[in-house]
């Protein structure tokens, strides 16, 4: 069975099957700040529609993260460590983009999680 959550105009927020969890691409709503504190900003995003969906961050399997400025990667990176523990590594991959609808805007991140 397919369930499908956070409905918007274009798209559903997650769509879950077989207790997996497919989140959309989710972003920082104040885009004045830093990559390191947008980073933290969409990571606690993340954490608040994992739990709305019955999971955490200990079950994410994959992270696809896509920056508008790969040079600012290590910043992403100290901030990506200080939020998911090092046992809890999913598989990622980080992805350089040209546009992310808006210069101020540095990071995107979409889920697939496991549900508890």
């Amino acid at each position: 069975m397919i369930k499908r959550h956070r409905k918007h105009r274009i798209m559903h927020g997650v769509v879950e099957h077989n207790g997996v969890l497919y989140l959309g691409g989710h972003a920082a709503n104040d885009i004045s700040l830093g990559m390191k504190e947008q980073t933290l900003q969409t990571c606690a995003k993340l954490d608040e529609v994992l739990a709305e969906c019955g999971s955490d961050k200990k079950n994410i399997l994959s992270a696809r993260i896509y920056l508008s400025d790969m040079s600012r990667k290590e910043e992403m990176n100290e901030a990506w460590l200080e939020w998911i523990d090092g046992d809890d590594l999913p598989s990622r991959a980080t992805i350089g983009v040209a546009d992310l609808g808006d210069p101020r805007r540095l990071i995107e991140i979409v889920l697939i999680a496991a549900k508890k």
